[in-house]
């Protein structure tokens, strides 16, 4: 390993420890995400001339992620205001659930959600509909589950992760063969941390019944279907080979068509007046700018193969059914501090494998390990971001624990398919 190489580790975990304690030393951790990947990138442009191509895979990487959570952040902001999740908690509340009740229905929603559209999707529109439901510690909790929940649905579904469609893509995979072999193991693990959260959720008289809203108007509803035809447009454009952000930047801009259309036809001024330029800036651009810092801090540390070292130390040169299984095991424990889209691409061109379980291994393990510490997925990230109060020390406490339990147990339940049912 050369000196740039070592300095780049060492600024990682300098960076690192910096964000963890980012409330002790009341630094931004967007600032030092930013500061982190931009030093990398400044070594490596001092040191190595080679790098632009290397850059410019990183820049349309972090665009197409970044753009993606901006539109869908944008379009959570305008079911906001026009009061779909304002209806949706009067019909949860008719219910007469209790707090733990409405806490078990929303993360089995998350989970089945995700594996519907994807788990960043899943998260932002989760994480807003909780806040209308859970407040204190009851909401930290809540949050904490969505994110394992989300991750854990994401695995088993080809579209439900960007992993697993790196995967399906890339041949390694089939659409039906990871539902039907991911499912039990993500289920299951969904569950244990499930359960282990649940005992700490108490009742509490978090009651809003006098703000419910129980009807939409006709052009709410018409703007609140097309906001859900615009997070089905991902899927529409991937049958042609397009990114997904395409198909959803195509959906806003309906909306956006939409709105505008729509007031220029009442007759009143109301709230449906408001614009969409103002729904985009209400969108949480300070956890965008940390998403860009990792993003970039990982892709530094990709070009000077630190990854692709880590890769091979923990598969080796000729590796068994064995070795795969555990090095799999043990990317999923290294994707709770790097991201897990340069890991599973490294991953898919060193190893040469063409037993499918193995796969599907990896599509579970990294893309559920992430969910071990708070800053390990994307998921975690928006998380944080939207709810502020949950710290990645915070998330420790809460989450830790319950991750790595269900995070072990879908380990076991995939040993079992594959040497009792030879899945």
């Amino acid at each position: 390993m050369n000196f740039i190489s070592i300095v780049a580790i060492i600024v990682f975990i300098l960076g690192y420890i910096f964000i963890t304690l980012e409330n002790e030393i009341k630094v931004s951790k967007s600032a030092i995400a930013l500061t982190m990947g931009g030093l990398l990138w400044f070594l490596i442009g001092f040191f190595d001339g080679s790098f632009h191509e290397s850059m410019a895979e990183a820049g349309t990487d972090i665009f197409s992620i970044v753009i993606f959570l901006l539109t869908a952040m944008s379009l959570v902001e305008i079911l906001v205001h026009y009061r779909f999740f304002d209806l949706l908690r009067a019909r949860i509340f008719s219910l007469g659930l209790s707090e733990k009740q409405q806490f078990l229905v929303f993360a089995l929603v998350t989970f089945f959600l995700s594996g519907i559209i994807d788990n960043l999707t899943t998260t932002i529109v989760s994480v807003q509909i909780s806040r209308k439901f859970f407040k204190g510690e009851n909401l930290l909790r809540m949050v904490s589950l969505i994110v394992i929940a989300a991750n854990a649905g994401g695995a088993f579904s080809p579209i439900g992760d960007v992993t697993t469609i790196m995967l399906w893509l890339a041949g390694k995979i089939e659409a039906i063969d990871i539902i039907y072999k991911g499912f039990l193991p993500s289920m299951l693990l969904f569950i244990t941390s499930t359960v282990l959260i649940f005992r700490s959720i108490k009742d509490s008289s978090f009651n809003i019944k006098n703000e419910l809203v129980n009807k939409l108007s006709r052009s709410e509803k018409v703007i609140v279907s097309l906001v859900f035809f615009s997070f089905g447009m991902p899927l529409v454009v991937g049958m042609v080979g397009l990114p997904p952000y395409v198909g959803l930047l195509t959906g806003l801009g309906i909306v956006w068509i939409a709105v505008d259309l729509l007031k220029r036809f009442r007759s009143s001024q109301t709230h449906l007046d408001d614009s969409i330029e103002r729904f985009i800036r209400k969108t949480d651009i300070p956890s965008l700018e940390f998403f860009i810092g990792i993003l970039l801090t990982v892709s530094a540390l990709d070009h000077l193969h630190v990854l692709e070292k880590l890769s091979n130390f923990i598969f080796g040169s000729d590796p068994t059914v064995m070795r795969v299984a555990m090095g799999n095991v043990s990317l999923g424990f290294l994707s709770a501090v790097l991201d897990n889209v340069p890991l599973t691409a490294i991953v898919i061109n060193i190893l040469h494998t063409s037993v499918e379980s193995l796969w599907i291994l990896l599509a579970i393990t990294v893309g559920s390990g992430g969910s071990l510490l708070l800053i390990g997925s994307a998921s975690g990230v928006i998380a944080m971001g939207m709810v502020p109060e949950l710290t990645f020390n915070k998330y420790f406490s809460i989450a830790f624990i319950p991750a790595i339990a269900g995070y072990l147990v879908a380990v076991l339940v995939w040993t079992a398919q594959y040497v009792l049912l030879g899945w």
